[in-house]
């Protein structure tokens, strides 16, 4: 459930959260075109407060609405400012933030090009997507039946809205199913990703992930990571994988925003490795912390920094 903040930023404007209301005839609540981003907010060792590659985040967001020929009255540096404000207004030292970008009403048909867009942000505290449990002993997941459109069917380097009922309907088969995710393969049968994370595997102490050139979204901790893993001496390969590399990996993570570093201990009934962690994907999830909330500044180019007012 969402814990309930002070304000929206929408339009251009802080308005109390009760107020940010569209609507019923709202062309995205009907065809869903539109976009969003998921960003994090993490307060540090040292006890500030730092958006987690938040540019990189609020590029893709416009660069998203570009792709779907959805107009943008605001830029990327206005959005990040907005978003800056919306941590601020709320008093939050760390949080998710959503952006989200959307058709307003007007024309009801299905192209509606004159309709106007709407941008709002909000954020609120979020813990684990999958839960402490999962980040430390992994997660049991399962092959959908659904599976990633062609790349000619639908544009994956965004976060588009209406695509993700392709995401909601693995994964709430899987949950159905009493597993914690679903593993979406493209329409040749290699792996695709998760229903909102991307995945990986270590075979023989290297590290392999779909290539970004396939049905997936290209995730900002997805780069963050394959740069990371590079740093730490890793051999990484980018190139397709069928499921049954899975099976037979040492070890398989997932990762994205919410997610994080999440292992996997279970794939279809087959356990990956020995089941518990492996120490690549520990010695990952434990870098990748200390990044985002601890005290490695590697990157400080990956931080935008802002004060809470007292």
């Amino acid at each position: 459930m969402v814990e309930k903040q002070k304000t929206i930023w929408f339009n251009g404007e802080l308005i109390p959260w009760d107020d940010a209301q569209v609507h019923v005839l709202t062309h995205t609540l009907h065809y869903g075109l539109g976009v969003f981003e998921g960003i994090r907010v993490y307060e540090r060792e040292d006890g500030r407060s730092a958006v987690f590659r938040l540019r990189e985040h609020i590029e893709r967001f416009v660069g998203g609405a570009k792709m779907i020929t959805l107009p943008m009255e605001y830029d990327v540096d206005e959005i990040m400012e907005a978003c800056l404000k919306v941590c601020r207004s709320n008093r939050l030292k760390s949080c998710y933030l959503r952006p989200l970008a959307f058709v307003g009403e007007g024309a009801i048909g299905v192209a509606a090009m004159g309709n106007p867009t709407n941008v709002a942000i909000a954020a609120w505290p979020w813990g684990a997507y999958l839960g402490d449990e999962g980040l430390t002993r992994g997660v049991r997941i399962k092959t959908s039946t659904f599976v990633r459109p062609h790349v000619n069917s639908q544009l994956h380097k965004g976060k588009v809205v209406g695509h993700y009922v392709n995401s909601i309907l693995a994964k709430r088969e899987a949950l159905m199913d009493g597993y914690d995710e679903a593993l979406l393969l493209d329409v040749q049968g290699y792996v695709a990703e998760c229903s909102g994370e991307n995945i990986f595997a270590v075979v023989n102490g290297e590290i392999h992930t779909p290539p970004f050139g396939g049905p997936l979204l290209g995730g900002i901790t997805r780069n963050t990571l394959l740069t990371v893993a590079q740093e730490m001496g890793y051999t990484v390969r980018s190139a397709a994988i069928t499921r049954d590399v899975l099976y037979l990996a040492d070890e398989v993570f997932m990762c994205g925003t919410a997610a994080e570093v999440t292992p996997v201990r279970e794939l279809d009934h087959r356990t990956i490795g020995s089941g518990s962690p492996g120490p690549i994907t520990k010695a990952l999830q434990e870098r990748y912390f200390e990044i985002v909330k601890g005290s490695d500044m590697t990157h400080p180019e990956w931080y935008t920094f802002y004060e809470v007012p007292v």
